[in-house]
């Protein structure tokens, strides 16, 4: 069964950056997209970006636009990068790598994401 494995967390002070990276372990599905969503202690689980399988697409939440870039590996199939530039307090949470085998609409729902990886704890000290 394929299964998504993150790499790259860890704790930064505020204003510093982080690299995150996903790809498949074991058989790798066809993908339409793939993205990440991230959750917070007592809060629910949020969109933070996607992209296309070809890399052309991206889609970001508002809350991370201008810091945050996502990309694909174009050497490594199903291979996706989130950097993390100029980290905020409130950017700590678990950050999950996600894959989208059915639709590619790059969309903020959970739902639209069929593969989930098990996450990656981002933590930003003040």
């Amino acid at each position: 069964q394929a299964q998504l494995v993150e790499s790259g967390g860890g704790l930064v002070q505020a204003g510093g950056s982080l690299r995150l990276s996903c790809g498949f372990s074991g058989r790798s599905f066809n993908t339409y997209a793939m993205g990440w969503f991230r959750q917070a202690p007592g809060k629910e689980r949020e969109f933070v970006a996607a992209v296309s399988w070809s890399g052309g697409r991206t889609n970001y939440a508002e809350s991370v636009k201008g810091r945050f870039t996502i990309s694909k590996n174009p050497n490594v199939k199903n291979t996706v990068y989130l950097q993390m530039n100029s980290l905020k307090p409130e950017d700590t949470a678990v950050y999950y790598c996600v894959s989208d085998s059915l639709r590619g609409g790059l969309g903020p729902r959970p739902s639209e994401y069929d593969v989930w990886g098990q996450g990656t704890q981002v933590t930003v000290s003040s």
